[in-house]
C-alpha cells in the first residue's frame, strides 16, 4: 500500500472523516437535474440532447478504471489533485456557457467538459472508498454504506446550497462546483491516507460507526426539511445561511471521533501491553499461493535463501486460480460468471435509476408539478438511506443467516417493477413517493455491488473491480435515457407545444403520461429481467457466503490480510 503509515501514528478515523466530506461532494452528477433547463436554454437543445448530456455526467461519474488502476501505485493525495484538476476545468467550461460569459460554446465541448467535471467523483470516490475499505477490513458493509451513503446525499447537499445560498441560479451554481470541488480535494489532501488497520473487532468501533450512521441519517432528514421550507417558505438570507451552517456541521460530525480518542485515550487493560491493546497487524500479507516469510528467523539458512529466491522470482511457482472469496487479479475476475452477472444487475438497477434522475425536471413538468428541487431531495435523501441501510441490513443478514447481500437487490428489483408502473401513470399525486421510493432503490445497488465485489474477488484489485463494474452505471442511462428522450420529443411533437425561448430557437415541451409511458414500462419490463438475473446470482454464491460467514455473526470473512 503506497504511504502507509505506522500502526497507531494516525486513527483510521481522521481518514473516514475526511472521505465524509469528499463523498459528500463527489456526487455532482446528480445535480444535472438543477441546471439542465439552463443548458437547454443556453443551447437552444431539445430534450434527447440533454439527455445525452446527462449521460456525459454518467459516464464521467462512473469513469473510474484509470483512477481504479493508479489507486494500488499512488497515494491518495495523488488522485485527489487530479480530481481538484478535473472539476475545476470541467464545471469552469459549463459556467462559461451558462453564464453567457463566453461565447456560443459547441455542444461537442459542454458534453466534454460536463463528462471531465462529472470525472472529478470518480478520482474522490476511489481515493475514499479504496483505501476506508482497507483501513477497516472487517466492517466494510458499514463503510460501503457510510461512504456511498454520504455520496447519495450529494444532490441534497446541492440543492440546499443552490436554493439557500445561490438563490436558484444555475450559473451560480455551476461556479460553486467548479470552485468548491477543487477546495474539497486540496483540503482532504492531508488526510486520507493508507493505515494499518485493525484486524480484530471491538466494541469501540462499532459504536464509532453507529454514531455516523446516525449522524448520516440526522443530516439526510435535516437536508430535505431545509428544502421543503425554502420551497414553501419565504426565508431571510440571514436564516438561509444559518440553515446551511448547520448542515456543514452535520457533515463535519464525523471528526468528533478522532478527536475524542485524541482527548480521551483509551487505557490498556491489567496485563496487556499498548501493543497488545492495538490488535493490528500488516494488511497486505502474502496470500496462500505465495511464499510466506512471517517466520523466517526460525527456518534452516538454506531454506531461507531458497524462499528469497522464489519471492524474487529466481524460482517459479505456478499460481492456483483464486477461488471466491479469495483475492483475484483483474483479468482472473473477468472470466467469472458471477462477475458478469453483477454487473448485469447493475446495469439495470442503477442505469434505469439514473434515467430518471436525469429527466427529473421534464418527468415533474409532464406530471404538472413546477420546480425539480423538492424532488431531487427527495431522491437523494432516498439514495442516500438505500446506500446507507443497504450496507447496513445485509450485514446483518449476512452475518446472522449467511444470506448473500444481493438479496436485498432481489427485493428492490421487485420493488422497481411496480414502482415504474406506478410512475407510467403519470399522476402527480404519487410523483414524490414514487421518486423517494426509487431514490432507495437506487442507493441499495451501490452499496450492495460494493461489498459484494470486495467479498466475491477480494480487496487487493478492488480499486479496478469496482471502478468495471461501475461502467455499468452511464451504459444503462446512455440506452434508457436515449430511449426516454425519443419518446419525450416524438409526444411534444404531436401535441405541437412549443415555448420560445431566444430568437427563432425553441425548446419542445410535452404534457401529461404519455410524455413517458412507453419509457416507464420498459424500464418496468427491465426490472423484471433484473430479478430474475439477481436470483440466479444469489443461488451461485450462497456458498461463497456459507463458507466466509458460515460460522456464526462472529465469524470474519477472508481478506487479503489472513
Amino acid at each position: 500500500m503506497p504511504g502507509a503509515v505506522k500502526a497507531g501514528s494516525r486513527p483510521p478515523w481522521l481518514g473516514l472523516g475526511a472521505a465524509v466530506w469528499l463523498q459528500a461532494s463527489a456526487g455532482t452528477s446528480s445535480a444535472f437535474a438543477l441546471y439542465s433547463h439552463a443548458l437547454k436554454v443556453a443551447l437552444g437543445a431539445d430534450q434527447s440532447s440533454v439527455a445525452l448530456l446527462g449521460v456525459a455526467c454518467n459516464v464521467g461519474d462512473s469513469l473510474g478504471l484509470l483512477p481504479g488502476v493508479v489507486c494500488n501505485k499512488l497515494h491518495p493525495a495523488l488522485l485527489l489533485l487530479v480530481a481538484a484538476a478535473s472539476g475545476f476545468l470541467g464545471y469552469g467550461v459549463a459556467w462559461l456557457a451558462v453564464s453567457g460569459v463566453a461565447p456560443a460554446l459547441p455542444y461537442w465541448l459542454i458534453w466534454i467538459a460536463l463528462c471531465m467535471g462529472s470525472n472529478s467523483g470518480a478520482w474522490m470516490s476511489t481515493a475514499a472508498l479504496v483505501t476506508n475499505m482497507r483501513n477497516f477490513p472487517l466492517s466494510r458493509g458499514a463503510v460501503a454504506g457510510i461512504l456511498k451513503g454520504y455520496s447519495g446525499l450529494s444532490a441534497a447537499v446541492y440543492t440546499a446550497i443552490y436554493t439557500g445560498a445561490l438563490h436558484g441560479s444555475a450559473a451560480n451554481l455551476l461556479l460553486f462546483l467548479t470552485l468548491g470541488v477543487s477546495i474539497v480535494c486540496l483540503l482532504a489532501m492531508y488526510f486520507v491516507r493508507p493505515c494499518e488497520p485493525s484486524l480484530v473487532e471491538n466494541s469501540s468501533e462499532r459504536v464509532h460507526f453507529l454514531f455516523v450512521q446516525i449522524n448520516s441519517a440526522l443530516l439526510g432528514v435535516y437536508l430535505v426539511v431545509a428544502t421543503t421550507l425554502d420551497r414553501f417558505l419565504t426565508l431571510t438570507t440571514a436564516l438561509n445561511y444559518s440553515l446551511i451552517a448547520i448542515m456543514v456541521i452535520l457533515i463535519l460530525a464525523p471528526f468528533a471521533i478522532p478527536v475524542k480518542m485524541t482527548l480521551f485515550r483509551s487505557i490498556p487493560r491489567k496485563g496487556t501491553s499498548a501493543g497488545d491493546n492495538d490488535h493490528t497487524e500488516p494488511f497486505l500479507l502474502p496470500s496462500s499461493s505465495e511464499p510466506n516469510f512471517g517466520k523466517i528467523e526460525d527456518e534452516d539458512p538454506a531454506d531461507i535463501d531458497l524462499l528469497l529466491a522464489e519471492g524474487e522470482g529466481a524460482v517459479k511457482q505456478k499460481r492456483r486460480r483464486p477461488k471466491r472469496g479469495e483475492d483475484f487479479r483483474f483479468r482472473e475476475a473477468l472470466l467469472k460468471a458471477d462477475f458478469w452477472l453483477l454487473f448485469a444487475v447493475f446495469f439495470i438497477g442503477v442505469g434505469s435509476g439514473v434515467t430518471v434522475l436525469n429527466n427529473l425536471a421534464q418527468v415533474g413538468t409532464a406530471a404538472g408539478v413546477v420546480g425539480t428541487t423538492i424532488s431531487v431531495s427527495l431522491f437523494s435523501l432516498g439514495n442516500f438511506f438505500g446506500r446507507l441501510g443497504g450496507g447496513a441490513v445485509s450485514d446483518y443478514f449476512v452475518r446472522s443467516r449467511t444470506l448473500p447481500r444481493t438479496v436485498l437487490i432481489t427485493c428492490t428489483q421487485v420493488v422497481m417493477i411496480i414502482n415504474y408502473l406506478v410512475f407510467a401513470l403519470g399522476l402527480k399525486a404519487t410523483l414524490y413517493i414514487s421518486v423517494a421510493i426509487l431514490g432507495i432503490c437506487y442507493g441499495v445497488h451501490f452499496s450492495v455491488m460494493v461489498s459484494t465485489s470486495s467479498e466475491l474477488f477480494g480487496l487487493k484489485q478492488f480499486g479496478k473491480i469496482y471502478n468495471f463494474i461501475l461502467l455499468a452505471n452511464p451504459l444503462g442511462a446512455l440506452v434508457f435515457s436515449s430511449l426516454a428522450g425519443y419518446v419525450y420529443d416524438h409526444e411534444a411533437a404531436k401535441q405541437h407545444s412549443v415555448a420560445a425561448v431566444a430568437g427563432s430557437d425553441h425548446v419542445t415541451v410535452c404534457y401529461g403520461p404519455s410524455c413517458f409511458r412507453l419509457t416507464f414500462f420498459v424500464l418496468s419490463g427491465m426490472a423484471c429481467l433484473g430479478t430474475f438475473l439477481s436470483v440466479i446470482l444469489t443461488v451461485r454464491i450462497r456458498p461463497v457466503y456459507q463458507m466466509l460467514y458460515g460460522g456464526g455473526p462472529s465469524n470474519q470473512p477472508r481478506s487479503s490480510a489472513h
